[in-house]
């Protein structure tokens, strides 16, 4: 014998299945959503904007020309052990400027000095030097990923690289020589004049290296 059909019964049912269908969508969206907030939290994953940055030349800070031939054609690279380099550490890592220093001694770069930056929170490795180490300086940059160059008024031969949050390593050689042997200038790079119209800042102090 057939049960009379319970319409109330049937849609209370319902209803539950409903709601058990919901809470059950609801609890898997935010799980998703909390995996995704943790990976890109921990940077395992990472979402690019529309509209990308693009880094202006030496990250938008100005800088000089490389010094040409008597024809105006570009010169070559310097050669390393011509390059007489300090390495300071900006960073609050312990060592980091003597893993550096003997890394670009290694490259046969002419470390003179290894020490410590007046500030650990250097955010950008940065290259200075003055007018008479411009190629010099060009040279040493090559071997940065991430170096600023700055102009100072320095008038020896002494490059200084502060090492800042931003250095992760050096480049192997084999890169640096896939750029060519002429020193190619920075897009908008400026005459010495005019860099010097611009103001040049104090140079730190430091022991002239000619």
């Amino acid at each position: 014998m057939t049960e009379p059909y319970d319409e109330r019964a049937a849609r209370k049912a319902y209803i539950r299945r409903r709601q058990t269908t919901v809470f059950t969508i609801t609890a898997v969206i935010l799980v998703i959503a909390l995996v995704v907030s943790c990976l890109v939290s921990f940077k395992v994953i990472t979402f690019e904007s529309n509209t990308k940055t693009v880094a202006q030349p030496n990250y938008g800070q100005a800088v000089p020309c490389a010094a040409k031939n008597a024809d105006g054609s570009a010169m070559k690279w310097a050669d390393n052990n011509t390059v007489p380099v300090r390495v300071r550490n900006g960073t609050e890592f312990a060592g980091l400027a003597k893993a550096v220093g003997e890394a670009l001694q290694d490259r046969q770069f002419n470390v003179v000095t290894i020490d410590n930056y007046p500030s650990s929170k250097v955010n950008r490795t940065t290259i200075y030097f003055g007018v008479n180490a411009i190629n010099p300086a060009y040279t040493l940059n090559a071997y940065f990923k991430d170096a600023v160059m700055v102009m100072d008024d320095r008038q020896d031969r002494l490059v200084d690289v502060v090492l800042g949050a931003t250095f992760n390593d050096l480049n192997k050689e084999r890169d640096v020589k896939k750029q060519g042997d002429k020193i190619k200038d920075f897009e908008g790079c400026k005459t010495v004049d005019e860099m010097n119209k611009l103001g040049l800042p104090k140079a730190s102090e430091h022991t002239a290296v000619n």
